[in-house]
């Protein structure tokens, strides 16, 4: 069995052919796909965070009003970039959010992925230290969120407050209990996703990787994933813990999949994301619900995670997208053992 969501990058433009033309259509159709999966019985409405971008971006507005609109789906982020983030103010924001989906929150976070400005969180006012690169600034940044995530009190009351405080140190409000458990980290590596497992978060695996052997994207994936379950163990944490991957599945059911997806064979990329680091893209998946089912059979990654995010094209409109998400639900998952 596998929890089944969608993960939208939430682009827009304003061209005729698009049917998200502004970010107000971004933003309020994403809640309607998310009221859509539930009712379809997905699991998950996860959204992806770029700045700087004719994309999703400040997520918590979003995921409080999917969790107002919605009453069982998981909703969450992949990913949330930290080295643009207080981690202070985001207790805030993440613990509002979370209490409103009465503990739904679903919270991907990490160092980011390549931009679409040049160091964009200078302009965010953020600064790496003296002995740290930006990378690392965004897992000091997570690390800051999962202690104060803790809910213990760190600030000094003032002695003639305007309201009556409780007693002993102030920690920042509202903490949501049971957070801590439901942070994720969107690794790149062999290297970060081990880093995840030590301080005990879930795992999130994309459709990139940096590319560590040559081998098959999927394989490479599979081998982080048991590398990452290896520390976990290792770090002897109690709970277990949650993996997800994400692909561009399409089941071709009707003229609209063929027009759309219907093009040919798909394979991995391999490219570099800055000019140092090569990089493997995991292929798209697109065919007949039979074909399909046997060319996933063969995903290592799939087959070793618990949660599968499907990325959906939301310039398309909700409508579509409903149909992409029904189609793998229907034709696709019972026969996998997903459902």
């Amino acid at each position: 069995m596998k929890k089944i969501g969608f993960l939208s990058f939430g682009h827009w433009t304003p061209s005729p052919q698009s049917q998200t033309r502004s970010a107000a259509d971004t933003l309020l159709q994403s809640i309607d796909l998310a009221v859509a999966a539930e009712e379809l019985g997905a699991d998950g409405a996860y959204f992806r965070v770029h700045h700087f971008a004719r994309q999703l971006a400040s997520p918590f507005p979003l995921l409080a009003a999917v969790g107002a609109k919605t009453s069982r789906i998981e909703i969450g982020t992949a990913v949330i970039d930290m080295r643009y983030e207080n981690p202070l103010y985001m207790i805030e924001d993440a613990g509002s959010a979370d209490l409103i989906s009465r503990g739904r929150l679903q919270l991907g976070i990490s160092r980011g992925s390549p931009e679409q400005v040049i160091d964009g969180w200078r302009y965010f006012g953020y600064q790496p230290a003296e002995d740290q690169d930006d990378a690392a600034m965004g897992r000091r940044h997570a690390e800051v969120f999962l202690d104060l995530l803790r809910g213990q009190g760190f600030a000094q009351p003032n002695p003639r407050p305007m309201f009556p405080n409780p007693p002993g140190l102030l920690r920042l409000e509202p903490i949501s209990e049971g957070l801590r458990d439901r942070i994720w980290w969107g690794a790149g590596s062999n290297a970060t996703a081990v880093w995840a497992a030590k301080i005990g978060m879930n795992l999130q695996s994309s459709t990139l990787k940096i590319d560590e052997t040559g081998e098959p994207f999927h394989v490479q994936q599979a081998k982080q994933i048991r590398a990452y379950r290896a520390a976990w163990k290792e770090a002897g944490h109690t709970r277990e813990p949650r993996i997800s991957v994400s692909r561009s599945i399409f089941a071709l059911v009707d003229d609209r999949d063929r027009a759309y997806f219907g093009g040919g064979q798909d394979a991995d990329h391999v490219g570099f994301i800055d000019p140092k680091t090569r990089a493997i893209f995991g292929r798209s998946y697109a065919a007949e619900p039979q074909a399909l089912i046997e060319q996933l059979k063969q995903d290592e990654g799939i087959a070793e995670a618990d949660t599968l995010l499907l990325t959906v094209p939301n310039q398309l409109g909700v409508d579509y997208n409903a149909h992409v998400i029904e189609a793998i639900l229907t034709h696709v998952a019972p026969a996998l053992g997903w459902r």
